[in-house]
């Protein structure tokens, strides 16, 4: 009878746990695995992954020279990868000597910028004049009204003014930022998925992707702001790193030296100053003074440093992990974010905040001292109640900007390049701005600002494969690169009906390369693959590859305004909104 009963209590109890499954549990049909659970050091800081002994033993290397090639290639790598895009970026860099879409406002604003302190009025034939006569041309003084921050200025202004006021001197700083994104992007996806290999790939990825390419070799702000996003979200990495390499050296380790989770330790341990985080939050601050669109990323990048934190903690051991976080993490992150890209944001301003409150100063800069006579908050300086004005004024310009153009395109178009922007297009004869002479008709002599397109059509698989990943697989990394595309691209779906254009989407193209490069791992296979799913693995993701590759030479000649006959031009017209 005691033997019946315990079992029957058993039962009752399975049928229990059946009607009420945990989460995991409903999950699990969608495809989610619950971790394996390790070494808590492993799982706080996991290892690099290194090439299988297979492949040195297949051509024949010794074990020391392995082990060489192994540590250089981390470097070694990157820094291939990067001097592969810095050629392309610098190639020709000057062409075409012209002032193409908004270089008319950049390049000008850049250079009165960095010799008046604030932007002036230029007149209409200033462009000419300027390409006429090699940048030597008075700067007016006359204050322009602008609606973007002066950082992104200030960087292009410093190519001119090491290099002139030309074409190849207002590029310059972006090609710079262009190349060096390249290279940051290598060592940040190496230390996100832990493998040299996937992060030159995301680096390769981003090296060939047209649009950012484009961007490189312009003088718009986008490019800079991406640098800076860029910048900040790899700080936050290595910062996320060390956290976790601090908190994992203070576990307590058993005789077998396991290391073990322990709730005190993971409640009470601190993180230290935590340099990187705050070299992040003045990133963020240099990427809000390029455009304003970079509060989407201190916000997204908050939260996430927030949660990173949590899930750190959670690891270790931790039981009142809220109360841990809200104890010992949450005011220096908010210190480190918040208030330090507010400063730097203010502190980018100086140059206007310095000129003349008499009226020939900056745009609005003596507004305190005139039209914002009196009010309650004239305590404050005359020089912040003045710049709030300024901001004031350009936000409402830019939520009722909707002023029709050509080349404007709504959000849902941008992830399948459904409407790319032309920077520059002229028709030249036969013989003359490089059509060839037996073209037979005018050439077409365009830069296309354009993702490469099978790149952004696999991002669009990618994107997919990250939510799934992060959702059912708990995957941190999903989980950031999903932060990023979020942060740079969902914002914009609030405006609409604003104009705005398919290049703002530069400053995500970092973690579609991301997204795709965890992708193409996927595709390779997990660790401990068998070698015919790594054959399988490696052909499928090698023909992707180089068809992106391929891909991008294919629209080479839209890319740097290289002049193709009028045919060639059309077959590389794949859709109708091309045009």
């Amino acid at each position: 009878m005691t033997s019946t009963a315990s079992s029957t209590d058993t039962r009752q109890g399975q049928a229990t746990e059946d009607q009420r499954p945990s989460w995991q549990q409903r999950l699990r049909r969608f495809g989610y695995t619950e971790r394996p659970r390790g070494d808590v050091r492993d799982r706080l800081v996991p290892p690099y992954s290194e090439p299988s002994p297979r492949i040195w033993a297949a051509i024949g290397l010794r074990k020391e020279v392995a082990d060489r090639i192994t540590r250089w290639s981390a470097w070694g790598g990157p820094l291939l990868v990067t001097f592969m895009a810095g050629l392309m970026r610098f190639w020709n860099l000057g062409s075409p000597r012209a002032v193409i879409f908004d270089e008319t406002y950049y390049a000008k604003d850049a250079w009165a910028l960095i010799h008046n302190g604030y932007e002036s009025n230029w007149a209409k034939d200033a462009n000419d004049l300027i390409l006429k006569h090699n940048g030597h041309v008075p700067i007016p003084t006359d204050a322009a009204y602008v609606v973007h921050p002066p950082v992104g200025k200030y960087v292009i202004g410093l190519g001119e003014l090491i290099f002139g006021f030309d074409p190849f001197g207002w590029r310059f700083m972006t090609a710079l930022l262009g190349t060096l994104a390249v290279l940051l992007l290598c060592r940040i996806g190496r230390r996100l998925f832990r493998s040299t290999f996937l992060g030159c790939l995301a680096g390769t990825l981003m090296a060939v992707d047209g649009l950012q390419f484009v961007m490189s070799r312009t003088s718009l702000l986008d490019g800079v702001l991406e640098f800076f996003v860029l910048a900040a979200f790899g700080c936050l990495i290595v910062d996320r790193d060390k956290a976790r390499a601090r908190l994992a050296a203070a576990l307590p380790a058993d005789a077998d030296g396991r290391v073990r989770p322990d709730p005190h330790t993971a409640e009470t341990t601190r993180f230290g100053r935590r340099p990187w985080r705050w070299l992040a939050g003045v990133l963020l601050g240099l990427a809000i003074g390029t455009k304003w669109n970079g509060l989407y990323f201190l916000a997204a990048f908050f939260v996430m440093a927030v949660l990173w934190d949590y899930s750190a903690r959670k690891v270790a051991g931790a039981r009142q992990t809220a109360t841990a976080v809200l104890k010992r993490d949450l005011g220096l992150t908010f210190l480190a974010t918040i208030p330090v890209a507010v400063c730097v944001y203010l502190a980018s301003w100086t140059g206007w905040i310095l000129s003349p409150s008499n009226g020939s100063g900056g745009y609005f800069r003596n507004w305190a001292a005139t039209d914002g006579k009196g009010g309650t908050w004239t305590f404050l300086p005359d020089w912040l109640r003045s710049l709030w004005h300024y901001e004031h004024e350009v936000y409402l310009f830019h939520i009722g900007l909707q002023s029709p153009h050509t080349y404007q395109s709504n959000p849902w178009s941008w992830i399948v390049v459904g409407r790319p922007v032309s920077y520059f297009y002229e028709s030249p004869s036969p013989g003359q701005a490089g059509c060839p002479v037996n073209a037979g008709e005018k050439c077409a002599r365009e830069v296309l600002a354009i993702g490469t397109p099978l790149l952004w059509w696999a991002a669009c698989f990618a994107i997919l494969y990250i939510l799934w990943r992060w959702a059912f697989r708990r995957d941190w990394r999903a989980g950031a690169i999903a932060c990023g595309i979020a942060a740079g691209y969902l914002p914009w779906f609030m405006y609409q009906e604003r104009t705005i254009f398919y290049f703002y989407a530069v400053v995500f193209v970092p973690f579609l390369c991301l997204a795709v490069a965890m992708m193409i791992g996927a595709i390779l296979g997990p660790p401990g693959s068998d070698e015919r799913r790594r054959i399988v693995g490696a052909a499928g993701a090698g023909v992707l590859v180089l068809l992106i590759a391929w891909n991008f030479i294919y629209f080479w000649p839209l890319y740097t305004g290289t002049a193709i006959p009028i045919d060639s031009w059309r077959s590389r017209m794949w859709l109708d909104t091309w045009v």
